[in-house]
């Protein structure tokens, strides 16, 4: 390369880590081109008047992030691109997929791909709200929110209160639900290109839409006990992250529940590397699991996320965060125009819902109605390897040798059973194979019909392979 310098004058820390952000951001910018030889590191050395130790320490970054190449005797080199900038080798989803999942489902197939709020008959109560709510409000019903009533916020800071986590009502912005909630602090406190973690296994969701809007991703490690401190502290490191999305308790999919020990960890991390927590507590919220909320333990930093999709009824939509104040305001701008703003409707709604009591008592039905389901999991699978929790609806199911998760997606499938393979929860391209499929148990009308599924993938798991014919 001939005439080019990095730009040192921007960013903090230590210089060989300014050098690599530096050369990074040209790489992204396309100032460096794809295939473009780096100077030697003596040469730019001298160039910047710096030590050959400096700059050599920045190119090793620069590969640890997948960015550059280096061949002994020839030199560094650009990896190849992608449009808009992104390297190939970058762990960035394929938006451009819907996942793994059909837009339209096929028909009698038993739906064990969803986990949102079982029918317990709150069909009656949700209408006798709205007819309430529009007979109350008609004006605001025609016309745009413009603005939030107090017990909108008030409703959140309910909601979402849990253990000894207790938000204000001015933290809380109400939003479109979990997933609006999350993409909209997303939008508002990072910008394209900036690094959001995750781990390898989470709601991919997520990770699809915040590549959708220019953000990239970069996978932390976990094991049995959740993500791992250590990796998060190297990722950190290494990328700068501007936020990690957790789900600390009942994770989505494989229900791990982060101990206490692990939040403390993930926090020191967070506020060392000046990294935003954005816990989402949809599944954590049914649970009765006392760990202290991440929020407990970096309050300055995090967000919570929740909402009633899973305990109460997916189809109103309802969902709240609570931030830190400073954050509040460019939040509730970011998710209006994510989503076109917040319906009158549907906030009054789920406000009712909340303050009135009668969202926690549709909870407890569907906790109630989840855990005989789960019940007839538990019997029907004795003697196999999966995880389930009496309150939460989903099951992660371990696969026994020689079933592949893919493999066994398409058996269920052709036997009339859609389930999860583990590629739905990937939230980059990764090399870990986990040999797990998820399945919800709340999606089916009755008991029996959970029995009936949960029956051929018993059948599948005991047959093995000889049992699906993939030629059929």
């Amino acid at each position: 390369m001939t005439n080019w310098l990095p730009d040192l004058t921007a960013g903090s820390g230590p210089l060989y880590q300014r050098l690599a952000d530096s050369i990074e951001t040209d790489i992204d910018r396309g100032v460096i081109d794809a295939g473009a030889k780096l100077p030697p590191q003596r040469d730019l050395a001298y160039d910047i008047g710096t030590t050959v130790g400096t700059v050599g320490r920045a190119y090793q970054l620069l590969r640890e992030r997948g960015l550059v190449s280096g061949e002994v005797g020839r030199g560094t080199y650009v990896l190849g691109q992608r449009a808009g900038g992104i390297t190939q080798d970058l762990l960035v989803p394929d938006v451009s997929a819907e996942g793994t999942r059909y837009i339209d489902v096929p028909r009698d197939k038993l739906r064990f791909d969803s986990t949102a709020a079982p029918d317990i008959g709150q069909g009656a109560i949700v209408a006798d709200v709205l007819s309430r709510t529009a007979q109350d409000h008609p004006h605001e019903i025609s016309s745009y929110t413009r603005d939030f009533p107090d017990r909108w916020c008030e409703a959140g800071a309910r909601w979402l209160s849990r253990n000894s986590f207790r938000p204000t009502a001015d933290t809380i912005v109400p939003t479109l639900g979990t997933h609006a909630a999350v993409m909209a602090a997303i939008a508002a406190l990072t910008t394209p290109g900036d690094y959001v973690a995750f781990e390898h296994l989470t709601y991919s969701q997520i990770s699809r839409s915040a590549g959708l809007i220019g953000r990239r991703t970069a996978l932390v490690a976990s094991d049995g006990e959740g993500l791992d401190p250590a990796d998060f502290e190297r990722v950190c490191a290494q990328k700068h992250p501007k936020m990690v999305f957790l789900m600390p308790t009942a994770k989505n999919p494989t229900l791990v529940t982060l101990s206490a020990t692990r939040r403390e960890a993930i926090a020191r991390v967070a506020r060392e590397y000046n990294v935003i927590l954005i816990e989402d507590d949809l599944y954590g919220d049914l649970t009765d699991d006392p760990t202290p909320l991440l929020a407990e333990y970096a309050p300055e930093r995090t967000i919570v996320a929740g909402g009633l999709s899973k305990s109460v009824a997916a189809g109103i939509r309802g969902g709240w965060l609570s931030c830190p104040s400073a954050y509040r305001h460019r939040i509730r701008v970011a998710h209006k125009m994510m989503t076109g703003g917040m319906p009158f409707l549907l906030a009054e709604v789920n406000a009712r819902l909340v303050l009135s009591g009668q969202a926690a008592e549709i909870r407890k039905r569907s906790i109630a109605e989840i855990s005989a389901r789960i019940a007839i999991v538990r019997e029907t699978l004795a003697g196999f390897e999966f995880k389930a929790h009496d309150k939460v609806p989903f099951v992660w199911l371990t696969l026994p040798d020689p079933w592949l998760s893919g493999t066994f997606k398409n058996a269920c499938l052709e036997h009339g059973v859609l389930l999860d393979d583990e590629d739905e929860f990937r939230a980059g391209r990764s090399e870990q194979v986990f040999h797990g499929v998820r399945f919800g148990v709340s999606q089916p009308r009755q008991r029996k019909d959970i029995a009936e599924g949960v029956a051929v993938i018993r059948r599948l798991l005991d047959e093995g392979r000889a049992g699906y014919d993939s030629f059929s």
